[in-house]
């Protein structure tokens, strides 16, 4: 369920340019960098509802209805020729969209806290195998017939998942109806307690994180095609989606490691990797771009497993979706910005200058971590250890 909400989700994520300036005459940056915001917003008031809501409702149940919905509305974002009545349809499409995220939690919630970690990574590269196919379906609907018959892909994306949800519901196999055992390890002990400003912390981290991913993707595409010279939507998706196919190796040689549930170790190295891979890109030379890019992917995959693991690690499942609803917000505030932010640097910067800032706010987060986070980080796994 998760891939097919990722790879809908990814359709035209590289190709926004293209696709507002062949259906609606639009072509300033600034534009899909405020498409992109308002994208960011929705998704960031949609979470904390549902994870609310799924304190009261099941999780699938809530699925079925909002994936039903969003299917409806990605049909009606194929009709609409208006410019004004495609952003409103669009965005409360994402707002019922967003409800996928709680499959999320949902799966941590029904296994041990040893077995996080893995599965963390496992969902990691679902997400960028969503990526991968996303940018590549959408790059060859673009080339061979027409970037509007992306929504029809989408609205398909959304009733598997409604009927997958309703599936599970209802089929006596999954036992969706039974109250969710709590495991040994997941016994929410008075001893075991969240630091005080952990949420907090780790969301203002990987806010800026965030906001320094994103702030390369809106116009990588462009960017590619700009210091190649080649036209290939499929190409460009495929280069854009370079970092989704180096996290199925990530994931593969994690598998062999045997670290432990110590997810968080490392996290300054990956850092400086991600830093070395951002200036790498932003270079005019093209196997060197690519080796900027291999290099980046594995610093964002690894980055993104690790501090999922440091919350979950303290968290308790009966938190699990409040918890990452509070740092999903955190996180989607900081693509907010970068999205609002991109298309203004994009046009008076021209399309280098994302790769400079992404690099600082690395840089930032590198410090802000080791601040914040490196050392109390230690005294804490030791109490927990402990305890």
């Amino acid at each position: 369920m998760t891939l097919v909400a990722v790879v809908s989700d990814y359709l035209l994520h590289p190709f926004y340019p293209e696709f507002f300036e062949t259906r609606f005459g639009v072509s300033n940056p600034k534009y899909v960098g405020y498409y992109f915001a308002a994208i960011c917003f929705m998704v960031m008031i949609a979470f904390p509802i549902w994870a609310y809501i799924s304190k009261r409702i099941e999780e699938l149940r809530i699925l079925v209805y909002t994936q039903c919905i969003a299917g409806m509305l990605a049909l009606c974002c194929y009709w609409t020729t208006s410019y004004i009545n495609f952003w409103i349809i669009s965005l409360v499409m994402i707002l019922f969209k967003g409800s996928y995220l709680l499959v999320y939690p949902y799966i941590l919630k029904i296994i041990t806290k040893k077995e996080h970690p893995d599965t963390i990574g496992l969902l990691s590269v679902v997400v960028h195998l969503g990526g991968i196919l996303g940018a590549v379906i959408g790059g060859l609907t673009v080339d061979l017939v027409n970037a509007s018959y992306i929504f029809l892909i989408m609205a398909a994306g959304d009733f598997i998942q409604m009927g997958m949800s309703y599936y599970m519901l209802t089929s006596k196999e999954y036992h969706t109806a039974k109250p969710i055992p709590v495991h040994e390890d997941h016994a929410p002990h008075k001893t075991r307690k969240i630091p005080k400003g952990f949420i907090l912390k780790i969301g203002v981290i990987t806010m800026i994180l965030y906001f320094s991913d994103f702030l390369i993707r809106p116009f990588f595409a462009s960017y590619w095609e700009n210091i190649s010279g080649y036209d290939s939507k499929f190409l460009s998706g495929t280069m854009y989606a370079i970092p989704g196919f180096v996290a199925l190796i990530a994931l593969w040689v994690n598998s062999k490691k045997k670290s432990g549930n110590n997810g968080f170790q490392g996290v300054i190295s990956i850092l400086l990797l991600g830093v070395l891979g951002l200036l790498l890109q932003g270079t005019p030379v093209l196997s060197v771009v690519i080796i900027g890019r291999i290099i980046y992917g594995w610093a964002i995959f690894q980055g993104v497993v690790k501090f999922d693991v440091l919350l979950f690690k303290f968290s308790t499942p009966e938190s699990y979706a409040i918890d990452y609803s509070k740092v999903h917000f955190f996180q989607n505030f900081g693509v907010l910005v970068s999205s609002f932010f991109v298309g203004i640097v994009v046009e008076n910067q021209g399309l280098k200058i994302p790769f400079f800032i992404a690099l600082a706010g690395f840089v930032v987060t590198l410090v802000l971590y080791y601040l914040l986070f490196n050392l109390e980080m230690k005294l804490a796994v030791k109490r927990l250890v402990k305890t």
